[in-house]
């Protein structure tokens, strides 16, 4: 829907409503809210002077959020975590004086974020899986279907089209064991203080720091952690910050690389992406059938990796204990990194879930190269009939530059095998030749390597999996 104000295309087109929820507004600042009644709790059992009814209050007024209260608040004060507490404490009037005690704006901010975070990684890594299924299915199905191989986008021996797509699943997994490794490392900041030393919760609890570390874990206790980070400035470090975008990013270059290599195979004709029964390829060319999700991601993925350089920036020029040139960089850089892998993610899933393969240009595009890739084998045929060597191989090149400048030079077909077959001094029919240039032949481990590496490699990731995600596109 048009507006007279700008919108993030994330919002509009792209990223899914469960991300944009996770970096909405009701969930960051109903997450400061819980984390008061959080830190209250904690301090009420740790002995201060705090009541059932304080805490009953603010929980009944977690999710009504006067938004317009607390920007008015905003305008005056020019401090975001004040003007929500005084927001709060208009709904809360008996426990007004005890909202935000001993904390800094970190505790509500910092630990928010990792809060998010946190439940946006396992969103990213339940649809990865859901990638990783669908391409290990498609591995699978077609393991042993020669197709023609590249390097340096100039034909080479053969693969098959299963092995291809264990390249792109093989970087999958290391993108998910480096998301694992990372969510596992995450941790809240705690109630630390307003330069990491817990100065103020050393004056509540007069010293008692038995109290302090236990209401520390309370507190990261009910947020589902298992732990808070050991020292602090005013702020958790920024590192974490940049080891989590770092981890989408991986994410963004893998799905890059399987587009990339999609949109050429769809220019060759041998495979394509899901193209619906009314989609329109070209407003000029009513033929065209333009990849354009895999388009997308590569447009995005490009987004993403140019945007991992934010965090990296802003950790490595933290001052001290603290210093404010991160925030406004951090609302933008964090939440749109997430938008985008999610949305990346959601298009991967609908491409895999109905990719198309055209088994018979396949093995035409094979054929047109395979006398070539063959001539070894031809030689060694020879070879065994008491050919000499060095002979057979002058021969055979002097054809096969003469039939590729045919294709070359004529656009005709390669004639390679005729020209063999054709010529005395070479003993060796058609027939037998035919018998050589069999496409599965040429696969080498394929079928085996596949089967191996979805057993060993993928298949113990998928055991555990949750249904997996659907993914419909919204434009």
């Amino acid at each position: 829907m048009a507006t007279n104000r700008y919108e993030s295309a994330f919002s509009g087109r792209y990223a899914s409503p469960e991300m944009q929820y996770l970096f909405s507004s009701d969930m960051k600042f109903s997450t400061w809210r819980k984390l008061w009644i959080s830190l209250a709790k904690a301090e009420k059992a740790m002995g201060l002077d705090i009541t059932d009814d304080q805490i009953a209050e603010m929980e009944a007024h977690i999710y009504d959020i006067d938004y317009a209260v607390a920007g008015d608040y905003e305008k005056k004060l020019r401090h975001d975590v004040m003007a929500h507490i005084h927001t709060y404490g208009d709904l809360c009037p008996t426990a007004r004086p005890i909202i935000h005690l001993g904390a800094t704006s970190c505790y509500v901010g910092d630990n928010t974020d990792m809060i998010v975070m946190k439940e946006a990684l396992a969103l990213i890594r339940k649809k990865l899986l859901s990638v990783i299924k669908n391409l290990r299915d498609f591995a699978d199905e077609y393991k042993a279907l020669p197709a023609l191989a590249y390097t340096h986008l100039q034909p080479a021996q053969l693969t098959t089209v299963g092995k291809r797509a264990t390249l792109w699943l093989y970087e999958l997994t290391l993108d998910l064991q480096d998301l694992d490794f990372v969510a596992d490392s995450l941790a809240l900041l705690g109630q630390k203080g307003t330069t990491g030393t817990q100065a103020s919760f050393m004056e509540l609890f007069e010293g008692d720091t038995a109290k302090i570390d236990t209401l520390e874990s309370m507190i990261a206790s009910d947020f589902g952690f298992e732990k808070v980070v050991p020292v602090s400035g005013q702020t958790y470090t920024r590192k974490f910050d940049s080891r989590v975008i770092g981890v989408l990013s991986g994410i963004a270059q893998s799905a890059y690389k399987f587009a990339n290599d999609l949109r050429i195979l769809q220019s060759f004709k041998e495979m394509e992406e899901p193209f619906e029964k009314h989609q329109i390829g070209s407003s000029a060319m009513p033929y065209k059938r333009n990849p354009m999700r895999t388009e997308r991601i590569c447009a995005l993925a490009r987004y993403v990796i140019s945007d991992s350089i934010n965090p990296a920036i802003t950790a490595s020029t933290q001052w001290f204990e603290r210093t404010l040139d991160d925030s406004a960089n951090r609302r933008i850089a964090i939440s749109e990194a997430f938008m985008a892998v999610d949305a990346i993610l959601n298009i991967y899933i609908n491409v895999t879930s109905g990719l198309v393969v055209y088994p018979k240009v396949v093995e035409a595009r094979i054929m047109r190269e395979l006398p070539f890739i063959a001539s070894e084998n031809i030689m060694m045929d020879l070879v065994k009939k008491g050919g000499d060597r060095q002979e057979i191989h002058e021969k055979i090149r002097v054809h096969s530059i003469a039939a590729g400048k045919r294709v070359k030079e004529e656009g005709l077909d390669n004639d390679m095998i005729e020209r063999i077959c054709a010529d005395p001094t070479l003993d060796i029919t058609l027939d037998e030749i035919k018998a050589i240039l069999i496409p599965s032949k040429y696969i080498g481990r394929c079928v085996e390597q596949v089967e191996r590496f979805l057993a060993n490699n993928v298949d113990p990731y998928l055991a555990d999996m949750d249904a997996a995600v659907k993914a419909e596109l919204s434009v």
